[in-house]
C-alpha cells in the first residue's frame, strides 16, 4: 500500500505543468475521498441505495 506522501508525489508528477495550486489541491482531495470510500467498503460501512433514499427522504416518505 502506498503512503500518503508517495500518493501525493505520484499525483503531482501526473498533473499538467500548467496546473495551479487549486488543481493540485483538488486532485489530492479527490484521491483522499476515494481512499476513504474504499476503506469504508472494505470495513463494511456501507448502506444500500434504497436505505440511503429512505434516510434522505425521511423514512420513505416521498417529498415532492
Amino acid at each position: 500500500m502506498q503512503t500518503a506522501k508517495q500518493a501525493a508525489k505520484q499525483i503531482i508528477d501526473h498533473v499538467s505543468d500548467q496546473a495551479t495550486w487549486d488543481d493540485i489541491m483538488y486532485e489530492l482531495y479527490v484521491k483522499q475521498k476515494i481512499e476513504k470510500g474504499l476503506s469504508a467498503v472494505d470495513e463494511g460501512r456501507v448502506i444500500s441505495s434504497e436505505d440511503a433514499k429512505k434516510r434522505l427522504l425521511g423514512n420513505g416518505q416521498n417529498r415532492h
